[in-house]
């Protein structure tokens, strides 16, 4: 396979990573069809528009010019050159890999490929992945990978709501079952993104992947548990954190939260940690990061209590707004946010719950979350008749100097709020 002869390029998986790939590829004069189990997403796309609330319709209808459009119907998958697979990895009740969608989809998909075809998966998974589960599923069908099917695995590199950094600029790393494999990924991949950066196995880019989130998980474990210490001392964190970042070197400035959220830093070490207890390896620090990181929200939670203690006020029956659901600011995207576990640890303390956010309008429907509940409009009224006013997502949208005008306790978790204030505690 070489650039020439990619004329059609399927992507499964129509979320905020697939869909901005997608894009990308209709950009280039590349035929795209999508693939998604979501009939909703694939009328918004055939409708030209986004559900996605920092990708614009105008790009979806400029795709839809160029030839991309969206099918929920997989025996089409014969009708393209190259798959993409970028569906979800999520964890399961015992926070163990949930691999149903990449397993399912390839299932789906292996009836339907046809010789010549190149299929990447993109989705975040343990070391293994690509040649334990979806190379023999491709070759039960009679195809040699490397000769008639190529077989890659590239890791996505999303950053939703970061103005700095789009699909096309953000390198990519992949690594091919086979160097013929590898040979076909770079040529596809080349295509479309100004970087391509190929490592030697598939198992290397996986490992890749959870590397690079799992260096965040630990380095927030880190920061977080510097928050409690710099808490308990009376020393403000974020001056500590201002002052060692004027370090022009060796120091990385990381920010403590409410918890952690998206797809891949709350998930990821959990993949490593499951597939290393294969190989008779305990992956105690990076489990006591995640614990750390875990016990955010009880933490936040306890400091609300003894805030509204402080004011002879009890959690139960207080009327308590939270500000920013989504899981970091600026975007719509709610995957594993920290906000959503704060509002059921206060409802189950007795609080009344509301939330602001106008990222997301109206609470969504989400596989183990549920609130019957909208966005409410922040005004000066608004404001003053909450008990709490919860920083849990800084977006740039909200007035901050309005809200602490008006608001009879703000509890901040994302050091909104720098100078110390009656009305403000840091959690």
């Amino acid at each position: 396979m070489n650039q020439a002869n990619v004329r059609a390029v399927g992507v499964i998986g129509l979320g905020y990573v697939g869909l901005p790939l997608a894009l990308r590829f209709a950009e280039t004069g590349i035929r795209v069809l999508g693939f998604d189990v979501d009939e909703s997403k694939i009328r918004a796309i055939g409708e030209g528009r986004s559900y996605i609330k920092h990708i614009g319709d105008a790009a979806v209808q400029h795709g839809c010019s160029l030839g991309f459009s969206a099918t929920s119907d997989f025996s089409r998958a014969s009708e393209v050159d190259a798959v993409i697979i970028c569906v979800p990895t999520p964890l399961n009740a015992h926070r163990e890999p949930d691999m149903r969608f990449v397993i399912g989809t390839t299932e789906a998909l292996v009836p339907h490929l046809r010789a010549g075809q190149l299929i990447s998966l993109e989705s975040t998974t343990y070391p293994g992945t690509t040649e334990e589960e979806l190379r023999p599923r491709i070759e039960s069908r009679g195809f040699k990978v490397g000769e008639d099917i190529f077989l890659v695995f590239s890791p996505e590199r999303e950053d939703p709501g970061n103005p700095h950094f789009r699909t096309q600029t953000i390198p990519k790393v992949i690594g091919g079952s086979t160097p013929a494999c590898l040979a076909a990924g770079v040529a596809l991949y080349s295509r479309v993104i100004d970087e391509v950066v190929p490592v030697s196995s598939t198992r290397a880019a996986e490992m890749t992947k959870l590397l690079e989130n799992i260096h965040r998980a630990v380095n927030i474990g880190l920061v977080n548990e510097m928050k409690i210490i710099a808490d308990r001392m009376g020393i403000d964190i974020y001056e500590v954190i201002r002052a060692a970042a004027t370090k022009p070197f060796g120091f990385v400035p990381y920010y403590p939260g409410p918890g952690l959220g998206g797809h891949c830093i709350p998930i990821d070490p959990f993949y490593l940690s499951w597939k290393a207890r294969e190989y008779g390896v305990n992956t105690r620090f990076i489990e006591l990061a995640g614990q750390v990181n875990s016990d955010m929200p009880q933490w936040v939670v306890q400091k609300v209590s003894d805030a509204l203690n402080e004011r002879e006020r009890a959690v139960k029956g207080s009327r308590i707004l939270i500000l920013g659901i989504a899981y970091k600011k600026n975007v719509d995207d709610m995957r594993e946010s920290p906000a959503v576990v704060l509002m059921e640890l206060l409802e189950a303390r007795g609080a009344i719950v509301a939330y602001a956010d106008p990222w997301v309008p109206v609470f969504p429907t989400m596989r183990e979350h549920h609130f019957d509940l909208s966005s409410v409009d922040l005004t000066p009224e608004s404001v003053a008749s909450y008990d709490v006013v919860l920083v849990a997502t800084n977006h740039d949208v909200f007035d901050y100097p309005m809200i602490q005008a008006n608001a009879k306790l703000i509890v901040d978790t994302r050091g909104v709020y720098l100078e110390r204030s009656p009305n403000v505690v840091r959690a």
